[in-house]
């Protein structure tokens, strides 16, 4: 599989995520509304967007951490390593284990996707 289908993979998890996990989206709300008030003119549905936003950031970030574990820990392991280069490119299991933690972060959030839609 190409790369880029990977990455589409991710972002809709996130996307996902940051749209309908109620949870997570109110307490982002709710911290964005107490700690920068003016940020966002005061507009509840600017502050919304934003949480949202973070949300989806945040969902990607963190699904992402299991992936660089891994390919710390490979890149450890290999020869590659003895001679002090480091690869360019994300390995395809990395990308795997990237998109399996966006997706299981965005379960709580599958629920509401399928009754709302999109």
């Amino acid at each position: 599989m190409e790369r880029h289908w990977y990455f589409i993979g991710i972002a809709f998890f996130g996307m996902i995520n940051g749209l309908f996990n109620q949870v997570w989206l109110l307490f982002a709300l709710i911290h964005v509304q107490i700690l920068a008030p003016a940020l966002l003119f005061g507009s509840v549905g600017l502050t919304l967007m934003f949480s949202s936003l973070m949300v989806s950031t945040a969902t990607v970030i963190l699904g992402g951490i299991p992936a660089a574990i891994y390919e710390r820990f490979a890149e450890s392991r290999s020869d590659s390593a003895k001679d002090g280069s480091v690869a360019d490119d994300s390995s395809v299991v990395s990308l795997w284990i990237w998109l399996a933690g966006t997706a299981i972060l965005t379960l709580p959030a599958i629920g509401n996707f399928f009754r709302i839609g999109l």
